[in-house]
């Protein structure tokens, strides 16, 4: 893989939208911390030094040794970056007079600057700092200034060197992109080659050198991210891509048949194994929402290890592992503090001495979708809502029991059938419901009823680290509670999720 540009991290809430923005524009970029950068630059074409919440005067900012980048690659540095290059070439970095925080607008643009190519003057722009440039560095000119920061936009005579105040990568930015692309293509002239097909290409020609006549085992989930990993080492290897799904029990209603259906008409040698009894006996008076995951991943594990027993001469271990759980195991600090374990992440254990291989761990969700188009797999399959890897046990609260994961099942299926009925499920990011430990009074027939209450939930979001609720239509939620009231028995009221993330999660555990 072409590396093209590298982004070095300084802790940037952001971090990762710079490089959605940068592979939009069929750029290939690679995330690394400003502290461990990669030793080999020759095949980088330009680099971009992240913001960071630190202050470049604080003792403990981030102080990388930059002699391998500057005036030898193009160099853009944005916020904390271009307030870093200041603070250590000459300039004066300083405490800003009021906060510069929120929506901006270009007042002077230094003209017939490339930079700036196709932005007009008053174009809005996003800031995001306390502290502010007061003196430039040295060899440095002003090639953009707002209302209220002096210094917004500079470059420095000599190199190839940009500096900006302000994110253009966040869509408050109204031409940060085109920012973006005038540094990247017409400064620095970076080929725009990282499109889906040549990734295919070049991904398939990387496992068939890698793999060669080795068998490989791949644990398949029914999500988005495991069945373009299958198709992609399919393609590579043929016949010697072993694929295992495993019904745990907590699947969607019918999904254990059905998905296994989807895979066999895609040609995937694929082994359904039904383990529901061993994961409901493994959850047996397990209430804790890390001890449910826990025992969920440690038997997913023995029932794959004895699948896998059952391969002869399997060296490989396949996993659907994207760029966003690469990032976080490298990020600046470390891995960030655990909210909930993750089920993509760790693996299995030593004992099964697997080598593994993860064909889509440089791409994020949206890149995933594009090539599982290009590789002609089912539209309806790719525009899954994400799925928890615990399934419906994250969506109970408290203990798990046979009867619960039957009512979650039915009351799921109705609202997420309502969805794609009413044509809302491609307008949702995700959906599901939960079963709460709570029971409440009704009146059905005439008669008290004494029975549990479900919630339901539907988020938007481009990545899953934040989401909004989803203003459904009243009409809607009506008619699903009703359906869900009627059908389903032992349910005997609906309640609908507007919480957002933060400070809520999408799922509940």
């Amino acid at each position: 893989m072409q590396h093209n540009v590298l982004i070095l991290d300084f802790g940037s809430q952001y971090t990762q939208l710079i490089a959605r923005r940068v592979r939009e524009l069929n750029i290939f970029c690679e995330i690394y911390p400003y502290n461990n950068p990669p030793k080999d630059l020759s095949t980088f074409k330009a680099v971009i030094l992240s913001g960071s919440p630190y202050s470049v005067r604080a003792e403990d900012a981030p102080h990388p040794d930059l002699s391998e980048i500057r005036g030898k690659l193009p160099l853009l540095a944005v916020c904390y970056g271009a307030q870093y290059l200041a603070h250590f070439s000459g300039g004066e970095v300083a405490p800003s007079n009021i906060r510069e925080y929120g929506r901006a607008n270009l007042s002077y643009i230094k003209e017939d600057e490339p930079f700036f190519k196709n932005v007009g003057k008053d174009s809005q722009v996003w800031m995001s700092h306390s502290d502010t440039i007061k003196s430039l560095p040295a060899n440095a000119v002003k090639i953009a200034s707002t209302k209220d920061v002096e210094n917004a936009a500079y470059k420095i005579e000599g190199e190839t060197t940009y500096a900006i105040q302000y994110h253009p990568e966040v869509y408050h930015s109204t031409d940060g992109k085109q920012m973006l692309e005038n540094f990247l293509v017409t400064i620095a002239e970076v080929p725009q080659n990282f499109t889906p097909n040549a990734f295919v290409e070049e991904i398939v020609s990387e496992l068939q050198e890698k793999i060669k006549d080795d068998k490989v085992v791949l644990g398949l989930s029914g999500g988005v991210d495991s069945t373009v990993a299958a198709v992609l080492l399919h393609k590579a290897i043929g016949k010697n891509l072993y694929c295992i799904f495993v019904n745990n029990g907590l699947l969607r209603k019918n999904e254990f048949d059905s998905v296994l259906d989807q895979y066999k008409d895609m040609g995937l040698n694929v082994k359904g194994v039904d383990a529901s009894a061993r994961f409901l006996k493994a959850l047996a008076n397990v209430e804790d929402p890390e001890a449910k995951r826990k025992a969920i991943g440690n038997a997913f594990i023995e029932v794959f290890d004895d699948e896998a027993h059952q391969l002869t001469d399997v060296v490989w271990l396949a996993q659907g592992t994207i760029y966003p759980d690469v990032i976080e195991s490298i990020s600046v600090n470390g891995p960030s503090a655990t909210i909930k374990s993750h089920h993509n992440v760790g693996g299995l254990p030593d004992f099964m001495k697997l080598k593994i291989v993860e064909p889509l761990r440089m791409l994020f969700k949206d890149e995933v979708r594009r090539v599982g188009k290009t590789l002609g797999i089912d539209p309806e399959l790719l525009g899954r809502h994400p799925f928890p890897g615990p399934g419906l046990a994250i969506r109970i609260l408290g203990d798990i029991t046979k009867e619960k994961v039957d009512i979650l099942q039915e009351v799921d299926a109705i609202f997420i059938n309502g969805l794609k009925e009413h044509g809302l499920y491609d307008k949702v990011w995700q959906a599901g419901a939960i079963l709460l430990p709570v029971n409440s009074v009704g009146v059905m027939g005439d008669e008290r009823t004494y029975e549990k209450v479900v919630a339901l939930r539907a988020v938007e979001s481009t990545d899953g680290m934040t989401a909004d609720w989803v203003h459904l239509p009243y009409e809607f939620l009506m008619k699903i509670s009703n359906e869900i009231i009627n059908k389903v028995k032992g349910v005997n009221r609906v309640v609908y999720d507007i919480s957002s993330k933060p400070p809520a999660t999408i799922e509940w555990e």
